[in-house]
């Protein structure tokens, strides 16, 4: 944070640490973005990658596999873009 950069790579920012500690770094992640700066969030926990992200990219197999931004980025949504499966959930009919 010493050169002050434009863009901060964060690779799994909470693993390890407890409840509080985790609120303060979400808040510090926060403030970062609110300074206009870029923040690449890597986490396997897809609840914290949704609550701090504007937008979300899903990777497969070494490539961006969907973008997903605002209420369409939900755990489904990641899962289904990871697993490489595209077509929308069969829509029970309900009478």
């Amino acid at each position: 944070m010493l050169s002050d950069p434009d863009i901060i790579i964060i690779d799994e920012p909470t693993r390890g640490i407890d409840i509080g500690t985790k609120q303060q770094m979400y808040g510090f992640i926060r403030s970062l973005a609110d300074q206009g700066r870029a923040i690449v969030v890597i986490s396997s926990e897809m609840q914290e990658v949704i609550g701090l992200s504007d937008r979300v990219l899903v990777m497969r197999q070494g490539r961006i596999a969907g973008e997903l931004t605002g209420p369409d980025a939900t755990e489904d949504a990641i899962v289904r873009l990871a697993m490489g499966v595209t077509a929308a959930p069969a829509q029970e009919n309900i009478a």
